[in-house]
């Protein structure tokens, strides 16, 4: 067991998907508190993009590994860590910094308090598809926002996957989605798996349709992972005493603050990221079980947009920042 080793992909440099190696290493054991995944499958996040590029939240130490978000079975524990954990299948929430950890690989090392078991039915391509998203849609939507039955609630960026799953949420508690996406393109998909109503952002005029759609009183929640001078249109899609919560920072220009617009309708624009709920256990425990749930009731169904074999990492990037998907890329070991 000692000689063996695993593929684990690195970055050397910041840059573009190439910067991405997959490189051999001696079998890591995990310490306490941490587990072993023998990974089946990796779902794919613009983070991650963002991370190999230096421009995240954290700056990456080099060379540095990456990834939030994998699935498989949990071959070895650390000390202090149950273990009934042993032989589980279960996928990774993304808990942890990946200045710290990185699942891209044959094997992760990650801390037991980001595991978490799926509902039995899913595949491992479709274990590895559900946290990331669903609780990002879920810390903003239900925990801060607490959306209810009638609220219109606007989804830019629809077709990623935290946008579907946005979608999916605000049609389980009842409220009304307006999904945002560029072009007619992808309008006919959106509505199949569930958005009410569908504006295509750059061929249809904007603010109009909003007005029609909602009877003149804007969104009361913008959920945007875009931000960028966009930010001064969605101030003005909002209904007054309305939230817009910036989760992602896509444009390449600065975000600025539409103080008119905020102050004449009271809006409120606030930074929310996922760890917001990793915060308290209870909390996070809480949004698991919601996705769960629903995951295992079939009313939130992790769509796959396309698989890619291990080898392929660099093809997957690349795919993933021409943001033709719509849904979950997957990547299978």
């Amino acid at each position: 067991m000692a000689n063996k080793t695993a593929r684990v992909v690195r970055f050397h440099s910041v840059g573009g998907p190439e910067v991405l190696k997959i490189e051999e290493e001696p079998l890591p054991e995990p310490q306490k508190g941490e587990v072993r995944l023998d990974v089946q499958a990796i779902g794919l996040n613009r983070a991650e993009a963002m991370f190999r590029q230096g421009h995240y939240l954290e700056t990456p130490v080099l060379p540095s590994k990456l990834g939030y978000e994998a699935a498989g079975v949990i071959t070895a524990i650390g000390p202090e860590v149950d273990q009934k954990w042993l032989g589980k299948k279960a996928s990774t929430i993304p808990a942890f910094l990946m200045t710290h950890y990185g699942v891209y690989g044959d094997v992760a090392v990650v801390p037991v308090t980001a595991l978490a078991e799926y509902p039995e039915k899913l595949s491992p391509e479709e274990g590895t598809s559900i946290w990331m998203q669903y609780l990002t849609a879920y810390g903003a939507l239900i925990v801060h926002a607490q959306i209810k039955k009638g609220d219109f609630v606007m989804t830019t960026a629809a077709s990623s996957s935290v946008g579907l799953a946005a979608i999916e949420i605000i049609k389980a508690e009842g409220a009304i989605s307006i999904a945002i996406t560029r072009t007619s393109k992808k309008k006919s998909i959106l509505k199949e798996l569930g958005a009410d109503h569908i504006i295509a952002s750059e061929e249809e005029d904007f603010l109009a349709r909003v007005k029609e759609i909602t009877a003149d009183k804007g969104a009361r929640v913008i959920f945007d992972p875009v931000a960028g001078k966009g930010i001064e249109l969605l101030a003005r899609a909002a209904a007054y005493g309305g939230t817009i919560f910036e989760y992602g920072a896509l444009a390449p220009e600065p975000t600025p603050f539409p103080l008119f617009t905020a102050l004449s309708k009271a809006l409120s624009i606030r930074g929310y990221t996922l760890r917001e709920i990793f915060v308290d256990p209870k909390l996070t425990a809480k949004a698991q079980k919601y996705v769960f749930d629903h995951v295992a009731a079939g009313n939130f169904k992790p769509r796959i947009d396309r698989v890619f074999p291990f080898e392929q990492i660099v093809e997957a990037h690349r795919y993933m920042e021409s943001n033709q998907q719509i849904g979950k890329i997957v990547v299978r070991i």
